[in-house]
């Protein structure tokens, strides 16, 4: 699963790096603070189209708000059950199968955060801070395959929501956890975010990379991502684990 990860990218470099040229403006978009620990329901940056099929960089809530919600109450519990989709079920979930079919997205991320289980090598509950090698060399975001909706309150309130798609773990990231987030390499995002597209075998196919956690790493951190009050790049520091276990 995927329960807080971090951004401090700017929108500006955020247009650069999702190759944005539809004539959006950083000083147009909301800026967002730098997070090192964003959680479910919070404001976060996605790459979508628009209706003219043209990409985007817009904003959501964290969460994907299902559209029988009859008010604000009821709109953020649903959101607090539906921050992740599984990549296995996505297409025929209520919540989900309307946006995997019309309305998929990238979610942005300098990485993202998970916690030992039993099944591993590792003390559970162990904080770990997965990122792209490529961080400190070029500051490359990870691109989680997301989907996003729209939901109207009574009073007329519009939200945009979305929801990060899940997957299976494998290689070194499964000696952590049993899930992961599922990432989509740069030559698919067109295929993926093209509104026209609403074949969700095609889509479901798309998700699937041979080595899904290439490229990636994973770093021990401080139990301090653990409490939301916390919030700083020290949250990313690496910690020692002490024997007998080793990083990977």
């Amino acid at each position: 699963m995927c329960g807080r990860f971090a951004l401090s990218k700017l929108p500006a470099e955020l247009l650069e790096e999702f190759e944005i040229h539809t004539g959006q403006s950083a000083s147009q978009l909301p800026l967002l603070p730098a997070d090192w620990n964003i959680t479910p329901t919070r404001t976060i940056y996605l790459v979508r189209n628009d209706s003219k099929n043209q990409r985007e960089l817009a904003t959501a809530s964290w969460g994907m708000i299902a559209g029988w919600s009859k008010d604000r109450e009821s709109a953020l519990k649903s959101q607090s059950q539906a921050i992740n989709a599984r990549s296995e079920s996505i297409a025929e979930k209520p919540t989900f199968r309307s946006a995997f079919r019309n309305r998929r997205c990238l979610i942005p991320a300098d990485g993202y955060y998970e916690w030992a289980t039993e099944l591993g090598p590792y003390s559970p509950k162990q904080p770990f801070y997965i990122s792209s090698e490529k961080w400190e060399s070029g500051r490359t975001s990870l691109a989680f395959a997301g989907i996003w909706d729209r939901w109207i309150s009574p009073e007329g309130e519009i939200v945009d929501s979305a929801a990060i798609i899940t997957r299976p773990a494998v290689g070194f990231l499964a000696t952590v956890h049993s899930r992961m987030p599922t990432f989509l390499p740069k030559e698919r995002w067109d295929a993926w975010l093209d509104r026209t597209n609403q074949d969700c075998d095609e889509a479901t196919a798309m998700m699937k990379l041979d080595m899904p956690d290439h490229g990636l790493r994973a770093i021990p951190v401080a139990s301090l991502v653990n409490s939301i009050r916390n919030n700083g790049p020290e949250l990313i520091t690496p910690i020692e684990l002490g024997e007998p276990q080793t990083l990977f």
